[in-house]
């Protein structure tokens, strides 16, 4: 059945490729299915690789391949004295997509932007409830203690009124999270009776057009050919759904696909001399770590969770798991972002400390779960693994843990409820700042959202939150090294490592650049033929 598979994905690819002459059709080879194709709702990049970076836009936007933001579907924008009005001057003549359910009648105005925020903020939104979502980023992030009200001036202009000022509320709105949906389509399919339409089949303003998802198989788009930057340089957008990394590899070999994510690192040294690969690569804004539900006993001691770190043996983890693309991590933000504490000292891998430490906290036989990701990533690249590695070295000092995991989607789900023990995880950064690490993942607004440590510690949220309103950089960064100095301290997490970020296309794909925030983007990208 695997063979006539790829055979019958290779004779689309084939068909596609006899074709080029007339259109140009880029296949990326995705490592998994997205949860849906609503932004707004997900944390994983797999998901938001195939939804709003694709299809949507957002107010601000981050140029591409790098943290430097640059206008979008606002022109400009205003900020007052205070910090607390945000004045933004929307982009006149922006067209939003169509499908068979729905033709707009009007182009990108103020009310898209107040329905797509008012939509995850106000619990009485018609579309609060709508596909059963969460708005994990927005919660996580503050968002509805935050915003005092939106108000629409004029078509072309909205006013974001805050409740305190927000140093990274710029680079904020260029997050995925923030993509602006098509308020007449959601009032449309409302009247129609399936406002879940607005979720499943997506209607955006950016360069690609949703066409069609068959499940853990494939996604297609098509070049939005009235898009407000220029029609992209590729016709058509194809993800084959590939979880195998070895597989990816395979195909891309092969020219069944023209770039793939998440390489096995043992692949790497191959793929340097590989003539039919172009391996990109750079320093990933990334953490991968194990996180402690310190809601539930006995990981609710500081202590125990110091006790299990001193044990993990980060070194192997290094060699065995990341096999030289990575280094151990002792912050939980990156070596390479601004703020980052050099004077913190990591736990150090110490079996005999650690086990008398269990026992002075009185933990005898502690029996535990390490839950472990089903899918690769920079940060992590088999969890499985890695959770092999902790099971022995916790087995070395009294503690038993067996190793759980369910496919993508459902792991997201259960951790976020809370039902681990012990999780494997980690995070790219999503806009350059040390707020969407220390604030998002840890931060007690996060606890029902990404914050899987379920960890809410008021030392270290109130300096995360004063981080948030003041204006002088200097003072920011002594605010966050200091919050490092409390997680360390705390130890909610084991931090792991960060790696490098490997990004394997094909040579005759021209213009690709590798996102430091950890994006697939395929606008700008071509074929040469």
């Amino acid at each position: 059945m695997r063979n006539s598979l790829l055979g019958g994905i290779a004779g689309l690819f084939l068909a596609m490729t006899v074709s080029v002459a007339q259109a140009k059709t880029l296949v990326f080879c995705s490592e998994g299915s997205p949860e849906g194709f609503n932004a707004a709702f997900s944390t994983s990049n797999t998901t938001l690789d195939a939804s709003s970076r694709p299809i949507f836009n957002r107010l601000v936007e981050f140029k591409r391949g790098t943290t430097e933001t640059e206008p979008g579907l606002a022109e400009s924008w205003d900020i007052s004295e205070d910090g607390k009005t945000y004045t933004f001057h929307l982009r006149p003549g922006v067209k939003f997509h169509s499908n068979d359910r729905f033709t707009p009648t009007r182009d990108f105005n103020a009310d898209d932007v107040i329905w797509s925020f008012e939509r995850q903020w106000k619990p009485d939104h018609p579309y609060h409830r709508v596909s059963n979502g969460t708005f994990m980023f927005f919660n996580s992030m503050s968002m509805p203690d935050l915003l005092e009200s939106i108000e629409k001036l004029d078509d072309h202009t909205v006013v974001f009124h805050l409740t305190r000022p927000e140093a990274p509320m710029i680079a904020d709105l260029a997050m995925d999270f923030a993509s602006i949906y098509s308020a007449e389509y959601a009032d449309a399919m409302m009247k129609a009776g399936t406002p879940e339409m607005v979720d499943q089949l997506p209607i955006g303003t950016g360069p690609f057009v949703f066409k069609g998802y068959q499940k853990d198989t494939q996604i297609r788009y098509e070049a939005f050919d009235a898009y407000w930057k220029g029609r992209a340089p590729l016709d058509r957008l194809v993800y084959t759904i590939t979880p195998d990394a070895s597989v990816r590899y395979a195909k891309l070999k092969a020219g069944e696909c023209h770039v793939m994510p998440y390489p096995n690192p043992a692949d790497i040294a191959t793929m340097r001399t590989d003539p039919q690969v172009n391996l990109m690569s750079q320093a990933g804004l990334n953490i991968g770590y194990l996180a402690y539900n310190t809601e539930k006993p006995p990981f609710d001691n500081p202590k125990v969770r110091k006790a299990l770190n001193m044990a993990i043996d980060k070194d192997t983890i290094i060699k065995a798991v990341y096999e030289g693309a990575g280094k151990v991590a002792k912050n939980p933000i990156p070596p390479t972002m601004w703020s980052y504490n050099d004077d913190v000292v990591d736990d150090p891998y110490d079996p005999e400390a650690a086990k008398a430490m269990l026992a002075e906290a009185g933990i005898t036989e502690l029996k535990t779960s390490i839950w472990a990701m089903p899918v690769q990533r920079p940060y992590n690249p088999n969890a499985r693994r890695m959770a092999e590695i902790i099971q022995a070295n916790w087995k070395a000092v009294g503690v038993e843990a067996e190793i759980v995991s369910y496919e993508w989607g459902e792991y997201l789900k259960r951790t976020k409820d809370g039902e681990h023990e012990t999780v494997l995880l980690g995070w790219t950064g999503g806009n350059g700042d040390p707020d969407n690490f220390l604030a998002v993942l840890l931060g007690c607004d996060a606890i029902h959202g990404v914050n899987r440590a379920r960890w809410c510690y008021k030392p270290f949220d109130d300096v995360i939150q004063r981080a948030k309103v003041v204006t002088d950089h200097d003072e920011r960064i002594a605010l966050y090294k200091k919050a490092q100095v409390l997680f360390k301290d705390q130890a909610p997490w084991a931090t792991i490592a960060h790696s490098i970020w490997y990004q394997p296309i094909r040579p005759e794909v021209k213009n690709f650049k590798i996102d430091p925030l950890g994006k697939h983007l395929f606008y700008g990208v071509d074929l040469e033929e």
